[in-house]
């Protein structure tokens, strides 16, 4: 092999290409139904998603989980199919249909060849319209959510997760529990429930049906497909507007919580605290700054955790963006022996981030990415619509994605300075570790970080093997 230098500077980027978000503008069916559609040539598949700016954070604390409940029952059957023939009659026009929801939205989503659209969106329509809520459905669905959340209690990861959020967020506070429902109300919710609260928020007024995809190919009007499978919906007077949800911070000064999971050779870090709304005046200078400490493959937790320290294979942070302030967090996994030093580090970037301004190659680094990854995140229908669909969730304007390029281009080094400092509060940060306690205490009692209360939770006990007939 030639001991010559084949490269001897690493190539430079280029300019970002001109790219300009699809042209879209929202019309009124005769109901009140809202109409969205984008036009992408060349995309045969077309995405058509019904969307209800409402969600889990809506809904009754004493019926958390029934947001979520509701929408996946939605398919298990209609006043005209029931869950086999709705199923059968997608798989017919080689379309799939799903529903789902989320903290502050509802989806209803088919997609479908461009030429079986209309027939597509007819059985969208039923869902959306004609749900029957079938008992035993609704009760396996309950069901499987109790398991699941077993499941997450005895995982690790989702036990950070979920402690976490149990930590930072004052009860009362939607956002201080999963989506999903509890152990304490999931066993509550029933056929009834879902019945209520798809009265309470479902309804052509105020929801919005969104259109992607190669519209020439469709063949028809699409208005005019909409209004023939969506107009006779009939207005829902006793639908709900959905409101800013109310949240409030558990505390104001640093503690340490200890999740203990005896023997483990990994500890699960969270660090942070209640973060932000994503109608924020600086919502630009935050995501800048957040690419820079924890958002990048070179972000300064990245660097110092992983490459400097070799002490997790990723560390991520950032703000979890919703229409209520959701949580900020930093977010790794590293072996048992090394937990308090991984912790200390974290605090210190946490600290350095708004102790001075990010250096230029920083700053131009996060920009960079986040101007030139910007066009790939819309290269499918699905993609577009969803991102339409969070504008009208979050009550943004219309043209916010045609603004994003060239408000990132002009965040300044000061703009991240003083985003860091105004959002990013280490002094309130909450410490959740779930981990072997016995292992990491004294090094953790030595590092004075916070206040600290150790929870040696029993784990779910182990399903037998085999079932009932097995046995028999």
């Amino acid at each position: 092999m030639s001991p010559e230098i084949v490269v001897a500077d690493r190539p430079t980027h280029g300019e970002p290409r001109p790219y300009q978000f699809p042209r879209f503008e929202r019309l009124e069916l005769s109901n009140g139904l809202g109409l969205i559609a984008v036009h992408l040539p060349g995309r045969a598949l077309v995405t058509a998603s019904l969307i209800l700016p409402s969600g889990a954070a809506d809904e009754p604390e004493d019926q958390a989980g029934v947001t979520s409940l509701m929408a996946r029952a939605l398919t298990e059957g209609t006043a005209r199919h029931d869950a086999i023939e709705l199923t059968e009659a997608a798989e017919r026009l080689g379309a799939s249909l799903h529903a789902e929801a989320g903290w502050d939205g509802l989806s209803i989503s088919v997609e479908v060849p461009a030429e079986r659209l209309s027939p597509a969106l007819a059985l969208a329509a039923e869902v959306a319209a004609e749900p029957t809520f079938p008992a035993a459905d609704v009760e396996r669905m309950r069901d499987e959510r109790l398991n699941d959340l077993l499941q997450a209690r005895a995982d690790p990861r989702r036990r950070a997760d979920d402690g976490f959020v149990e930590t930072i967020y004052a009860p009362g506070s939607p956002y201080g529990r999963p989506s999903g429902g509890t152990q304490e109300t999931v066993p509550g919710l029933d056929a009834d429930a879902v019945r209520a609260m798809h009265r309470r928020r479902l309804g052509p007024r105020g929801m919005t049906l969104i259109v992607g995809g190669d519209l020439h190919a469709v063949g028809e009007d699409i208005r005019s497909i909409a209004e023939s499978r969506f107009g006779a919906w009939a207005d829902n007077p006793a639908a709900e507007s959905p409101s800013t949800p109310r949240v409030a911070s558990a505390r104001e000064e640093r503690i340490v919580r200890v999740i203990h999971r005896p023997g483990s050779v990994q500890t699960e870090i969270r660090v942070g605290h209640v973060g932000i709304p994503r109608l924020v005046s600086d919502f630009h200078a935050v995501s800048v700054m957040s690419a820079i400490l924890g958002g990048l493959f070179n972000s300064r937790l990245n660097r110092k955790l992983r490459e400097d320290k070799g002490y997790t294979y990723g560390a991520s942070a950032g703000f979890d963006l919703r229409r209520g302030p959701g949580p900020f967090a930093v977010r790794l996994a590293v072996n048992t022996e090394v937990t308090v030093p991984a912790l200390v580090d974290v605090l210190a970037e946490l600290d350095g981030i708004g102790a001075a301004a990010p250096t230029r190659d920083e700053l131009h680094a996060a920009r960079d990415y986040l101007v030139g990854v910007f066009p790939l995140r819309f290269e499918t229908p699905p993609a577009v619509v969803g991102a339409i669909a969070g504008l009208l969730i979050h009550g943004l304007p219309m043209d916010e994605l045609d603004r994003y390029r060239p408000a990132i281009e002009a965040i300044s080094d000061a703009d991240v300075l003083a985003a860091a400092r105004t959002h990013v509060r280490p002094a309130e940060a909450a410490v959740v570790l779930v981990g072997d306690a016995d292992a990491i205490l004294p090094a953790l009692e030595g590092a004075a970080i916070g206040p600290i209360t150790v929870e040696r939770e029993e784990l779910p006990a182990p399903e037998p093997p085999g079932d009932s007939a097995d046995a028999a």
